[in-house]
């Protein structure tokens, strides 16, 4: 029988506008802890069942896979500087959905479409695909109650000049951008490392292996 958080068992230990860490008693004298960006009535830990079957991730990680005319498709990667690791790691175009996405029709489809303008100056056309992959992941949940979907978007294009991440906001910093082949992805994944030498995120390692599969076709 799984235990059951209750809302008045729930105490703030540290609030900030971008993490907050909450207490979860779920029996007397038992506790553990959560780090997250939901406030308090959000929490995934005191949703319904029926409230966490419906609920929406916190952000979008996107696949972009780009067909550039008489080309072999690639993967695209960016090298986006994570501040924890003190490190710019290979990371698929990402970000936050906003509570004007939570309006939309398909809020992950409406971050995703957004983060990919945003961090590679890419507008989705008619001509192009974007889709859900996975409508919510967990991240680290011994730790965080912090979800992202997967969203993948097929973009074709005659040439790369449209590339840019100009568009980058807030805390955001990028020192370019990698298109991995099916051979390049394949590699990284064996080693577990780009080709610096560098780790990467569980994200990235999920759209190397959507991209090898052939899933997105």
């Amino acid at each position: 029988m799984k235990p059951i958080i209750r809302k008045e068992n729930v105490k703030s230990l540290f609030d900030s506008k971008f993490i907050k860490v909450f207490d979860l008693q779920y029996e007397e004298g038992k506790h553990y802890f959560d780090a997250t960006r939901r406030p308090f009535e959000k929490i995934v830990a005191i949703k319904s069942d029926a409230e966490f079957r419906q609920m929406l991730p916190d952000a979008v990680t996107c696949v972009v896979i780009l067909k550039v005319k008489n080309e072999s498709p690639k993967l695209l990667m960016t090298k986006e500087y994570r501040y924890p690791t003190g490190q710019f790691l290979m990371s698929p175009p990402a970000g936050l959905l906003d509570s004007e996405d939570e309006t939309e029709e398909n809020p992950i489809l409406s971050a995703a479409r957004r983060e990919i303008k945003e961090e590679t100056g890419l507008d989705i056309q008619e001509k192009d695909t974007l889709f859900v992959i996975n409508p919510l992941l967990f991240s680290s949940p011994g730790m965080t109650d912090e979800s992202n979907a997967l969203a993948c978007a097929v973009i074709n294009l005659d040439n790369l000049s449209s590339l840019s991440q100009e568009g980058a906001v807030g805390t955001e910093c990028f020192d370019g951008f990698v298109l991995l082949s099916t051979e390049e992805a394949k590699e990284m994944l064996k080693t577990g490392k780009d080709k610096d030498g560098i780790f990467y995120s569980v994200y990235t390692w999920a759209s190397l292996m959507y991209f090898i599969s052939d899933l997105w076709r």
